[in-house]
């Protein structure tokens, strides 16, 4: 899904950390890209890992709820037994851009 489009302002505070997840399947998808850009390529996270990476960029306290929207919209892939987690290679870079505006900038 092409989420370049979609301004996800609205779901970020000040320091740009998601303050509300959408409920929108669209708006939902461009979070969740936000997200996943905050991922390296090419490197094996463990759950605790990608749960510290989710939960410094959101304010509400579930990051339960990020890696697992992650991972069933493909953003990240894991193993099976939820031992090592990546992000996913076969989304292109310019499938993760999204609009991030704020007050009409």
């Amino acid at each position: 899904m092409d989420t370049s489009n979609i301004k996800i302002s609205q779901f970020l505070d000040k320091d740009g950390r998601i303050s509300k997840l959408p409920i929108k399947h669209s708006a939902r998808t461009a979070v969740l890209s936000y997200l996943a850009q905050k991922f390296d390529t090419d490197k094996l996270y463990t759950e605790k890992e990608v749960n510290t990476i989710c939960d410094s960029w959101h304010t509400f306290h579930d990051y339960f709820i990020l890696r697992r929207n992650l991972v069933e919209e493909k953003f990240l892939m894991r193993k099976i037994d939820g031992s090592c987690y990546w992000r996913n290679n076969d989304i292109q870079s310019s499938d993760l851009d999204v609009k991030v505006k704020n007050n009409g900038q």
